[in-house]
């Protein structure tokens, strides 16, 4: 399956798709399909990019929490 996070780099703030309780979450590195990416309220989580795809978060999105 296709690295479906090729577009993430350092720095931005991306949602997992099937875990909203664990907030946004800032890219930390992209290497090999694999992404580590620090959660506002899950910590440092190591992503396999041929799995999840995760949800990009741009302007005031990244204010909010999702309503559960």
């Amino acid at each position: 399956m296709d690295d479906m996070n090729a577009i993430l780099t350092p720095g931005m703030l991306v949602r997992h798709p099937a875990m909203p309780e664990w907030g946004v979450g800032q890219v930390q590195s992209n290497i090999g399909g694999k992404l580590t990416v620090n959660f506002r309220d899950a910590g440092k989580i190591v992503i396999d990019s041929t799995r999840i795809a995760l949800l990009p978060v741009y302007g005031r999105e990244s204010l909010h929490k999702p309503n559960s």
